[in-house]
């Protein structure tokens, strides 16, 4: 096993390690620290609409097209053109003691010393095998694996045992674990649908935001106090998925929550998928896009 992590870090390390070293630079933003994997079936979606200099863009979303075509059953299995699953080599179910409780996760990549962190957080009725799931949510959670174990990240798939403050103190705990394993390189904590509860408390806690690089809220519920916490004035960024749709969280909610942060230069992008209902962010949502959003204007 850990000669495996050994090659991938040969591999992609020493282009990342360049390219994440000046993030800050005007130049780098042009560029893009996570290279093309399988961008011709998960980068292609067409932009109805874009404003804000592309920090808002209404994405191009067809249920017939990019469910019933895409999946070979139907929200069950995807098409094995969408998926690699050479990364399984690099996964393992763990059982973590953290603050003197036990956090189950999948993680993806090397136990120490990665490039950057990806923390996925689901939603209610979900646990670890959700976020691993090689051939749901369209291969989505497939290339999202690929996308940080080949660039020399970890990935971590966790189960929430409640949507609380015990259930965050559990991330909590992670994020600065998954941050002291990586020797402080940037970690991205992403929630799902009831998942962003979690990031709610999270962005509240003046310890835990220390070890954030960068968030993503992709079907979540509304957070009208962001703007106000220990996350917001240290200005990291933020990625906002939504379909339009949604009859759990409501868009436009959230999309107002994201023009008052833009309003002030805040770093944020917000993707709404046209006719998306709530699950829609997590299959359509483009990784690369999003890592390299994060990881450019992370400082």
């Amino acid at each position: 096993m850990k000669s495996r992590m050994s090659t991938v870090h040969f591999v992609f390390g020493a282009l990342l390690a360049v390219w994440i070293s000046s993030l800050g630079d005007v130049v780098m933003a042009q560029e893009a620290p996570i290279p093309p994997f399988k961008d011709n079936l998960f980068s292609s979606h067409k932009v109805l609409k874009s404003e804000d200099g592309g920090a808002y863009e209404v994405m191009d979303y067809n249920e017939l097209r990019d469910i019933n075509d895409r999946d070979q059953e139907p929200e069950r299995r995807v098409r094995g053109a969408y998926v690699d699953t050479s990364v399984r080599r690099l996964q393992e179910n763990e059982t973590l003691t953290l603050g003197g409780r036990n956090v189950e996760v999948t993680r993806v990549g090397p136990s120490s010393g990665e490039r950057f962190s990806v923390i996925f957080i689901h939603g209610r009725g979900g646990d670890r095998r959700l976020g691993v799931n090689d051939y749901s949510f369209g291969g989505n959670f497939n290339r999202l694996k690929n996308l940080v174990a080949r660039n020399g990240g970890t990935y971590y798939s966790v189960s929430v045992r409640s949507f609380d403050a015990k259930g965050a103190a559990d991330v909590g705990a992670l994020l600065r674990h998954t941050f002291e394993q990586s020797s402080g390189r940037p970690v991205i904590l992403a929630c799902a649908s009831m998942g962003g509860i979690i990031c709610q408390n999270i962005v509240r806690d003046k310890e835990s935001v220390r070890y954030l690089g960068g968030m993503v809220l992709l079907g979540g519920p509304p957070d009208a106090g962001l703007a106000t916490t220990p996350y917001a004035k240290l200005k990291l960024p933020i990625y906002f998925g939504h379909g339009s749709a949604d009859s759990v969280y409501g868009a436009e909610d959230q999309e107002k929550i994201f023009r008052g942060l833009r309003a002030t230069g805040y770093p944020a992008r917000f993707a709404l998928f046209q006719t998306g209902g709530h699950g829609t962010p997590i299959r359509m949502v483009d990784w690369r896009k999003v890592l390299n959003f994060v990881l450019v204007a992370h400082r």
